[in-house]
């Protein structure tokens, strides 16, 4: 059923008219998005922060370089080529391993040195990248993600999104790939999303393509068992990207690595509004609250105000009890 404008409200649900105007409009500046809208520029910042991001393989920045990219990836099972400019997980290459013959996807597809090179092609035209301008294609070391969350997910890596307000991190959730998402983390593509309460890093609610999800299609693991590790140090990182980016109301993408633990995957100054289905619950609330905050509070103190006044018991703990 469709849910009413006035019902809406009630939730606190915001749409992109009033988040483009009151929050992005209002605290970011327009000069700092490239920190962010290249993902370059974002992990060469973030390793000035001491913040640990996915491991820089190399660059290709002209179409001479493309017919490098094999030799530039020899010696390393799984790597990832994504567009430095680009958004919502278009052209993101995920390669888990390789042998004599070629490169398979997490799939089981197999690529060959043209399909690659044809793929980094395409990303420096700007055929993935915001507006369509010329790119750069960065190539990474593949995540090997915490084996805990093994179950949550299929063929690729679980990320979290946290909403940073301010440097307040006002609400989260965990983004699983999925078949029918290609092994990506993306909603919009089919990957399922997880709200998670601020607090414990627990479940609260699933969804799928606009519906209510209990467990992994794929898998078949219930939901309401999912807790995130970390979460506290994640929340810690999410929330000291507001002191290395200065941007007001921002979108921290982060993933679970079994050996670096906590890494930053990349910033947004723009995120998206699906987090609010996810969590069955509006931003505008926790966003009014947070504009009350007096300044000058450090990253503890925001977390910890977070997890207090920010906690919640969601759908999937109720079904839980209920069965």
């Amino acid at each position: 059923m469709w849910a009413t404008p006035s019902q809406l409200r009630i939730k606190g649900i915001i749409g992109m008219n009033r988040r483009n105007i009151r929050y992005i409009g209002r605290y970011n500046d327009r000069r700092l998005y490239p920190l962010v809208d290249d993902k370059l520029q974002t992990k060469l910042l973030a390793k000035r922060f001491g913040v640990t991001t996915p491991d820089l393989i190399g660059t290709i920045s002209n179409q001479f370089s493309v017919k490098h990219v094999a030799r530039m990836v020899e010696g390393h099972l799984g790597f990832v080529i994504k567009p430095a400019k680009g958004s919502g997980g278009k052209g993101i290459l995920v390669v888990e391993n390789q042998d004599k013959e070629g490169y398979i996807k997490p799939s089981g597809h197999r690529l060959y040195r043209e399909d690659l090179e044809r793929h980094v092609s395409n990303i420096l035209s700007g055929l993935y990248s915001l507006g369509g301008s010329p790119d750069v294609a960065v190539v990474e070391a593949l995540i090997a993600f915490d084996e805990s969350l093994a179950e949550y997910t299929y063929e690729g890596v679980p990320d979290i999104r946290v909403i940073v307000f301010k440097g307040y991190p006002v609400m989260a959730m965990m983004r699983l790939s999925t078949a029918a998402s290609d092994g990506k983390a993306n909603l919009h593509q089919g990957a399922v999303g997880v709200g998670i309460d601020i607090a414990t890093g627990t479940a609260v609610r699933g969804v799928q393509f606009d519906r209510t999800r209990l467990d992994h299609p794929d898998t078949g693991q219930e939901l309401v068992s999912l807790r995130v590790p970390h979460w506290d140090t994640l929340l810690n990182l999410a929330a000291s990207c507001y002191e290395m980016t200065k941007l007001g109301y921002l979108g921290t993408d982060m993933v679970l690595d079994k050996i670096h633990g906590p890494m930053l995957l990349e910033l947004n100054a723009r995120p998206g509004l699906a987090i609010q289905m996810a969590n069955g619950e509006g931003l505008r609330r926790r966003l009014d609250l947070v504009e009350r905050q007096p300044e000058g509070i450090d990253v503890d103190a925001r977390v910890a105000f977070s997890q207090q006044h920010f906690a919640r018991r969601g759908e999937l703990q109720e079904a839980a009890l209920a069965s």
